[in-house]
C-alpha cells in the first residue's frame, strides 16, 4: 500500500513557476521601454511610481505591477517592481516574487558612442509557489544611444534563480523610440529570454507601443505583444501609468530689447 501511494505521489503533476513566465524587474516609464531598461535614470531626490495591467492570451492570466524608483543621484537609481498574477489557467492568483534593482550610469552618450549603464538585481522568495522562482539575483549591462528623433537601447541580462533545478535566464532586449511630438513617442521592443526549465529560447516577443506625456510628469504608456518563436502567449495587451515627482519647473527665459 504504501509503495502505491508513492508511486501516485511521485506520478502527480506539480505546478510550479517553471511552467510561468516570471516578470522580474521593469524599467519605470519613461526611462525605458516596456521591460528594456534605458540608461538614463531618475534625477537626484525624484521618486517615481507605476501602476500597469497586461492581459495574456493562452496561457489565460491578468498580472498587474506596482513599481517605484528613486534617484540617488542623477547617474544612480533605486527600482523595485512587484507583480501580482490573475486567473493563471483560470485557477491561480497571487504575488510573484519581490523585484528590486539598482542601476548606475558608468558613461554618459557622446557623439559616436552609447551611453552605458549597469543594472544589479535581487528578488525574495515572496511570491506564491505557482509563480516564484524562491528568489533570484542577477546583472546585465544598458547601453542607449540617440540618432536624431531616434532612441535605442540594448540590455544583455542574466538571472541566477534560487531554485536548484532551475537553469540561469539569459535575456536580450531590444528597445526604440520615435519622437514623434515633444510630448509623445512611437515604442517598438525585441525580448528574447530562455527557458528556466528547458534551458533554450523559449520567447522572442515583439511589442509595439505609445506613449504620451498627459501631464508635464505623468506617462501613460499603452502597447501590444506577440510571441514569434512558440505562439505562447498567443498575445498579450499591457496598460500602464507612471508619475514623476516633484514636478519638474521649466525656466522661462524672458527677452529684453535694448
Amino acid at each position: 500500500m504504501r509503495i502505491w501511494l508513492a508511486l501516485i505521489i511521485l506520478m502527480t503533476p506539480v505546478t510550479s513557476a517553471f511552467a510561468f513566465e516570471v516578470e522580474g524587474l521593469r524599467p519605470l516609464a519613461p526611462y525605458g521601454v516596456f521591460s528594456t531598461f534605458s540608461a538614463e535614470s531618475l534625477k537626484q531626490n525624484h521618486v517615481g511610481f507605476s501602476a500597469g495591467i497586461e492581459r495574456v492570451a493562452k496561457p489565460d492570466f491578468y498580472r498587474t505591477t506596482m513599481q517605484v524608483a528613486y534617484g540617488l543621484h542623477d547617474r544612480f537609481e533605486i527600482d523595485m517592481t512587484l507583480p501580482y498574477v490573475f486567473d493563471w489557467q483560470n485557477h491561480y492568483s497571487g504575488l510573484e516574487d519581490a523585484n528590486f534593482g539598482i542601476k548606475h550610469r558608468v558613461l554618459d552618450e557622446g557623439v559616436y558612442y552609447p551611453a552605458v549603464a549597469y543594472l544589479l538585481k535581487v528578488a525574495l522568495p515572496s511570491g506564491n509557489d505557482e509563480f516564484s522562482t524562491r528568489g533570484e539575483h542577477g546583472a546585465g549591462l544598458v547601453f542607449t544611444k540617440k540618432v536624431g528623433p531616434f532612441e535605442g537601447h540594448f540590455n544583455l541580462l542574466y538571472d541566477k534563480p534560487g531554485e536548484s533545478d532551475l537553469h540561469g535566464q539569459y535575456s536580450f532586449n531590444l528597445g526604440t523610440e520615435l519622437a514623434v511630438t515633444r510630448d509623445s513617442r512611437l515604442l517598438g521592443e525585441l525580448l528574447c529570454r530562455n527557458d528556466y526549465f528547458k534551458n533554450k529560447i523559449s520567447l522572442v516577443e515583439w511589442r509595439l507601443g505609445y506613449r504620451i506625456a498627459t501631464l508635464e510628469n505623468l506617462y501613460t504608456t499603452i502597447g501590444a505583444g506577440f510571441n514569434l518563436e512558440t505562439r505562447s502567449p498567443d498575445y498579450r495587451l499591457l496598460f500602464s501609468v507612471s508619475i514623476i515627482l516633484p514636478k519638474e519647473k521649466r525656466t522661462l527665459q524672458k527677452i529684453r530689447e535694448e
